[in-house]
């Protein structure tokens, strides 16, 4: 075998153990999603606190890809191509995290709720919501992994669906301020939390893309889908901590 093999050989090796923790770090926030939103419609505390607790892991296991991308980068000095490769490594699991920060601001948000009045049909709503970015991101990281450019615009699409699933839900939260002066905390902190569901579905569709730049080498010329509703900003204030 010459050098050349050899280092690319080595760089496919290194790479594929990096690509196994993004797979597991997307089951983790896929779990984390799913677990979030059943805490929420429950008022499962217990649950949401595991929600919140796992989060660590999560965060420990994008640091770890992070180290391990920069390695493979400082010894094999990957060409172009397969530097995309590792960039779009990093960027996936950079996405992953922020979702599962949001799925821990939900868990953090249920424990909140659990003191005020029932919104009716609010946790079966946001359930729904929840269960359709998760639909994406398994997508999303399915796509990734066998390279599926087709998927991932399929995911992207999707992203439409959340949007509007969003805006029924604000202004189903607006009706019941405005009915009973008393549900203004409770919704304004549902609204807050499907906001978060939004940003993941936002997430999900930005792994999409990064897959279609790895099969393509381009990202898509037109911009994603949104409703006109949806705020552009990066959710950062509603998230909270």
């Amino acid at each position: 075998m010459n050098r050349d093999k050899h280092i690319s050989s080595a760089f496919d090796r290194d790479l594929e153990t990096i690509q196994a923790l993004v797979v597991k770090m997307g089951g983790m926030v896929e779990a984390a999603i799913n677990d979030a939103a059943t805490a929420l419609e429950n008022r499962d505390e217990e649950l949401a606190e595991q929600v919140r607790h796992r989060d660590k892991a999560i965060d420990l296991l994008e640091a770890q890809i992070n180290e391990d991308a920069a390695r493979l980068i400082a010894l094999r000095a990957p060409t172009a191509t397969d530097l995309r490769m590792v960039l779009a490594v990093i960027k996936i699991g950079a996405s992953l995290e922020r979702c599962g920060d949001y799925a821990k601001n939900i868990g953090k948000r249920t424990d909140v709720l659990a003191d005020m009045p029932v919104i009716e049909g609010s946790g079966l709503a946001l359930r729904r919501m929840s269960a359709a970015v998760n639909r994406m991101l398994q997508d999303s990281l399915d796509s990734y992994i066998r390279r599926d450019a087709e998927l991932a615009d399929d995911v992207r699409m999707r992203d439409l669906e959340v949007d509007q699933m969003y805006n029924a839900l604000f202004r189903e939260f607006l009706t019941h301020m405005m009915e009973d002066p008393r549900n203004i905390t409770a919704c304004m902190h549902l609204h807050f939390i499907a906001k978060n569901i939004e940003r993941m579905g936002d997430h999900a569709t930005s792994i999409a893309e990064q897959v279609i730049y790895l099969v393509t080498g381009e990202l898509p010329d037109e911009p994603r889908p949104k409703s006109n509703n949806v705020p552009s900003d990066d959710g950062a204030a509603l998230a909270g901590d």
